[in-house]
């Protein structure tokens, strides 16, 4: 991810623009975003191992609400790209779209979620220090060669191979190379495919983001498209993110599509995606599991809550599927139960006891269930 000043406490990809300069001005940030990841997990708010070995140090310290902004943004993306691939039993594969330096491939090989492959797309300059990092940081390669079956790996200057794992450098923006790269590293069309887009799609035209969205929805028959950036943007307060960000020479060129949660429904509902949800970020931080919000609440003190409030209100998660494998991955949500943990197990059992006895009084019955512990997968039960 990208950083993008104290406007913005989420990152911003790499901009998608006619002009070298700006591409260069946003890659660069790609160092600002996980110097703030690195900040916000050295003081707690999240566990990543990994950030370190692409952050040479913590730097600076980052405002609260950065580092409150950064924690629901990879929470609330975790839960839904955790509940996809719980959902497929891992028998899926991702791909992360603007990867950056990412460390997301490392937590689910410990986490024992897996996809069977796991493919990273960006700019050739951003692959090739990722690449370079990985092959001089023992804690970063000795995974990939775990998951690997042979005793070596495709590698070149700007693209990376693997069984599980594939790095490409390649630009988004140019759908038939795109489309060509990933065959070459073995994409499987017919799987379930999981991709992920964080602040990239609005650093492109809107004619650009469209192909991209409708390539994916043509390619892939079951399938979901999590997308994380800007929304909201047309009041006073999106305007200075704006502003700040042409200052670093970064234009929103696809800023139409983050008017508002309808505007960036219409993107996928009008490319051939079946099932759209948005939710802006404030309401993703509301419904994140309340113990650990609580938790990190304690970490630093806030002074200026409704600077907090307008930053989460103007990113948002929009995630669109298609399941023609009947997964049931539309009714991936967010809730949170307020009750005590007696009063969820007692709904739960009541639930699939109405469940076992046929005596449903729903068409869908959608219920997502929060574990205890880390950034808790989604349960989704969706009877006919």
């Amino acid at each position: 991810g990208r950083e993008q000043g104290r406007e913005s406490p989420m990152a911003s990809r790499q901009p998608f623009t006619d002009t070298d300069t700006a591409d260069e001005a946003v890659r660069a940030t790609c160092d600002d975003a996980t110097t703030c990841k690195r900040f916000a997990t050295s003081k707690g708010y999240w566990n990543d191992p990994y950030i370190q070995y692409f952050a040479r140090s913590v730097g600076e310290r980052k405002a609260p609400e950065i580092n409150r902004g950064y924690y629901a943004r990879v929470q609330g993306v975790n839960l839904l790209l955790d509940a996809f691939i719980r959902k497929t039993q891992c028998d899926c594969q991702v791909i992360n779209l603007g990867a950056g330096l990412d460390t997301t491939f490392w937590r689910l090989k410990d986490e024992n979620l897996m996809p069977r492959k796991f493919f990273e797309v960006d700019f050739p300059t951003v692959a090739a220090r990722k690449i370079h990092n990985i092959k001089t940081k023992p804690p970063l390669s000795k995974p990939i060669i775990e998951t690997h079956s042979t005793d070596s790996l495709l590698l070149d200057a700007h693209s990376l191979e693997s069984d599980r794992y594939c790095i490409i450098g390649a630009d988004l923006r140019d759908i038939s190379s795109l489309d060509e790269k990933l065959k070459k590293f073995h994409l499987n069309p017919e799987l379930p495919t999981l991709l992920l887009s964080e602040c990239v799609l609005v650093y492109m035209t809107s004619s650009q983001s469209c192909n991209l969205v409708h390539w994916a929805a043509e390619t892939f028959h079951t399938a979901m498209f999590i997308n994380y950036e800007q929304v909201n943007m047309s009041d006073r307060f999106g305007q200075v993110m704006v502003e700040n960000l042409q200052r670093r020479q970064c234009t929103l060129a696809g800023v139409e599509a983050c008017q508002s949660l309808d505007s960036q429904r219409d993107r996928f509902l009008k490319t051939g995606w079946e099932h759209v949800d948005a939710l802006d970020m404030m309401t993703v931080y509301s419904m994140l599991p309340q113990d650990d919000v609580t938790r990190i609440e304690r970490l630093e003190f806030l002074d200026e809550k409704e600077l907090l409030q307008q930053l989460l209100q103007h990113y948002c998660i929009c995630w669109a599927t298609k399941d023609k494998l009947n997964l049931g991955n539309a009714h991936f949500v967010f809730s949170y139960f307020h009750k005590k943990k007696k009063k969820k197990l007692q709904l739960l059992c009541l639930l699939w006891l109405l469940i076992k006895t046929n005596h449903v009084l729903f068409p869908q019955v959608c219920l997502s269930w929060h574990f205890e512990h880390k950034t808790a997968p989604l349960f989704t039960c969706s009877p006919k």
